[in-house]
């Protein structure tokens, strides 16, 4: 049966209780992403403690923020602790945090992100977690509750036995640069596009460029999202500067390639390397303007930022991106560059309050 267990809200969250979580993720992460890297320890700190860039598809809380500079969003954080023998804290065995977002048209969604040992599973730990996560939630005035969790694994059995409706497929794709040829990256970005004129930088995007940055990343939520619950968005230079900061805060490299007509942003596409250092970056949105599509834009960009990871970040030996199922048009992108998908993931769905339907 195993220790009993004990589950704890943890506020403010510490040094030992972010190394306590990290380590639960990592075994959790183990078992049921085989291959795919833990998040670093030296960021779990600043991860449960900073601000939140906001809701959108990808692995745990994820990018995507709030108008206007200041917080986006909270992070509540519970560990569920084996009780000790002697007078402390047994091993963390269980990880919850719940991401609730407070910015106007984005207060129904919260996010779950929860871990359970392997070792300590079936023993009740994860339904006591998602039990106090869902009481915070309800209390905050949340609509809904959201997780994403690797597909066919006890993840997606425990959302299934607990009443979570599947509502996005994600398929995640990965990209070796050693398969990528430097001279076919040179041909791809050399293709014609009359009027367009790329523009690149690292971290937070100029001063000059904002306002037509924030109208460009606009067009994102009008990209497939499957039946996702995540509310409107809202987007405007501080709140694009605020993004930025919180990524570049936690000492990622943010990386931006941009494609210009005159004085707007047809599209763009961001890469981030963790700590600035990590092998593998992680593709963070690829956004093309509505009336730009179709035109090659897409592979232009793209080509363009694997060529920078190439002469710039020569460590970094692979990219990772996701792509939610009906987004045909940009996974033929990724397929085209030499992605391959990788794994699947699915986003559930948990309604705290249920819709009325009109009479």
């Amino acid at each position: 049966m195993g220790k009993p267990v004990s589950i704890v809200r943890v506020e403010p969250v510490s040094q030992a209780d972010a190394d306590a979580w990290h380590e639960v993720v990592t075994a959790s992460m183990a078992e049921d992403l085989p291959g795919v890297p833990p998040p670093p320890r030296a960021q779990a700190h600043a991860r449960l403690t900073g601000p939140g860039p906001g809701p959108g598809p990808g692995p745990g809380p994820g990018p995507g923020p709030g108008p206007g500079p200041g917080p986006r969003s909270r992070l509540l954080t519970w560990l569920a602790h084996e009780e000790d023998d002697g007078a402390g804290r047994g091993r963390a065995v269980g990880a919850a945090a719940l991401r609730l977002f407070d910015r106007a048209g984005q207060e129904h969604p919260a996010e779950v992100d929860l871990h359970v040992r392997p070792d300590a599973r079936r023993r009740g730990t994860g339904t006591e977690l998602l039990s106090a996560v869902v009481a915070e939630a309800k209390a905050a005035g949340s609509r809904s509750l959201i997780a994403e969790v690797p597909a066919c694994t006890p993840a997606e059995l425990f959302c299934v036995r607990h009443g979570l409706r599947r509502t996005l497929i994600l398929h995640h794709l990965l990209l070796p640069l050693s398969e990528v040829h430097r001279g076919w990256l040179d041909e791809l970005t050399a293709t014609d596009h009359p009027g367009y004129r790329p523009a690149e930088w690292d971290g937070i995007v100029p001063g000059t460029l904002a306002d037509a940055f924030a109208a460009a990343r606009k067009a994102m939520y009008v990209t497939p999202v499957g039946a996702s619950d995540r509310g409107t968005v809202g987007w405007d230079a501080d709140r694009v500067r605020a993004v930025h900061e919180v990524v570049t805060g936690r000492g990622d490299t943010l990386l931006t390639v941009a494609a210009l007509d005159g004085d707007e942003i047809a599209g763009f596409t961001e890469v981030v390397i963790p700590r600035g250092t990590a092998t593998r970056a992680r593709q963070y949105d690829t956004v093309l303007v509505p009336a730009r599509r179709g035109h090659g834009l897409g592979v232009w960009l793209k080509a363009h930022m694997l060529r920078r990871l190439h002469d710039e970040y020569p460590q970094v030996t692979e990219i990772e991106t996701d792509n939610t199922a009906d987004n045909v048009h940009m996974l033929a992108v990724n397929e085209h560059l030499g992605f391959h998908r990788e794994r699947t993931t699915y986003e559930y769905r948990l309604a705290l309050i249920e819709r009325k339907e009109p009479a």
